[in-house]
């Protein structure tokens, strides 16, 4: 049994890096070049911002249905290819001077259409890429090379946009994501025979009946929907938090946040060797308890005002979550049938999207009414519900990964 990755998975992790890299630069710049060029306000700011999410919610279904029907790596490269036109289609709009708002909210969305394209069937494709000894490292190198890119896009685009203007984030974007495009089609995907076509809501209902019915897929999507319901609960309310009641510069703000991207690389780091020295479950289990541990220090922060604290905070919401992502993911990976992963990639990835807005909503109407400290109390909670969810699921007795699904 061999523990080195195949080329194919090695080029796909570099694609990943260079397509989210992309991502992560073209989100940090938007905002900024709309503010400075376009003299934005919240509203329009709201608005791109919303825009760019609903693609998630609306296409994932669809580019599940068809990532189970064709060939993934394809799905990828022309996902890959829209998201680079859509921001050689920003860049041509500053150069001719015919950037608008409008024109930067419709490029964000189909930037945004090329990336739940690629999310939807990196995941499905990396079990006909590796073994299944090898999903947990394979998953931790994904996972990875996100983090970097999550943790580095954001700083590299305000610093590019810095020091020579919002177009240079996006130029750099266009060349990362054509260097993903080049990468996806040096990757060889093994030759399947997809089943036979049916009804788009047929196929989509057998989805939906395995994620439900199934006792280890069903409770990962209710504590990936809770966490993602808490977590940005919490997000809504941090940032006024963090300037009126811990008295933060924005400066540290940012480093409180960056702190989060610094616990995804250590936490992505970490996941082979969790997986390797306990029980799968418990691997499982290992990142809600740390996110109840992270929202327990940042609710601290009421009794002892401190960034370090809510540093600290948020250094462990990325180290736990990004080990019960990879872990997560090959579990379902693992239980799902081959010719169903890209319905029930696309059936988490809607369900999380759609959790984000409610816990946003909640966060802000919790806000308004009771305060910030409101917010940090009703985030825990979701967090200990979410963990809660999971260790009182079967997961918890699995000694190693289950028998792979036919």
């Amino acid at each position: 049994m061999t523990s080195k990755l195949p080329r194919s998975l090695v080029a796909l992790t570099w694609s990943n890096l260079a397509a989210q890299s992309a991502e992560q630069l073209s989100l940090a710049a938007a905002p900024i070049m709309a503010v400075l060029v376009l003299g934005a306000g919240p509203g329009e700011i709201g608005m791109l911002a919303a825009i760019q999410s609903l693609p998630f919610l609306l296409l994932s279904i669809p580019f599940g249905l068809l990532a189970d029907r064709t060939s993934r790596r394809r799905l990828m490269v022309a996902a890959e290819a829209l998201r680079m036109f859509a921001l050689l289609g920003v860049l041509a709009s500053v150069f001719l001077s015919r950037l608008s708002i409008e024109l930067l909210a419709v490029f964000g969305f189909i930037g945004a259409v090329g990336t739940v394209g690629f999310s939807v069937a990196a995941p499905a494709i990396v079990p006909a890429l590796v073994g299944r000894d090898l999903l947990a490292k394979a998953n931790g190198r994904l996972e990875l090379a996100r983090s970097v890119a999550f943790a580095a896009g954001p700083a590299l685009g305000g610093a590019l946009t810095s020091w020579a203007g919002a177009p240079a984030a996006f130029v750099l974007a266009t060349i990362l994501s054509g260097s993903a495009v080049v990468l996806l089609l040096q990757l060889r995907e093994p030759q399947r025979t997809p089943a036979a076509p049916r009804h788009p809501l047929l196929e989509l209902r057998d989805g939906a009946h395995l994620v439900w019915r199934d006792d280890l897929l069903r409770p990962i999507l209710l504590t990936a929907t809770a966490w993602n319901i808490s977590w940005f609960v919490l997000q809504a309310a941090y940032v006024p938090y963090a300037v009126r009641q811990l008295g933060l510069s924005a400066g540290a703000v940012g480093m409180t946040l960056g702190a989060y991207g610094v616990g995804m690389m250590v936490g992505a780091l970490l996941a082979p060797r969790v997986v390797a020295w306990l029980p799968f479950g418990r691997a499982i289990q290992l990142g809600p308890a740390v996110s109840v541990l992270a929202a327990l220090v940042m609710v601290a922060t009421l009794a002892v005002p401190s960034g370090f604290l809510a540093a600290g905070s948020f250094f462990l919401f990325g180290v736990g979550p990004i080990i019960w992502v990879i872990t997560s993911t090959t579990l379902r990976q693992t239980v799902t049938p081959g010719a169903m992963l890209g319905r029930v990639s696309a059936i988490f990835l809607t369900v999380n999207t759609g959790a984000r807005p409610i816990g946003a909503a909640l966060g802000g109407l919790v806000g308004a009414r009771w305060g910030e400290p409101a917010c940090l109390v009703l985030a825990l909670a979701g967090f200990v519900v979410q963990a809660w969810i999971i260790f009182g699921s079967k997961i918890r007795v699995l000694q190693r990964l289950p028998a792979p699904a036919a």
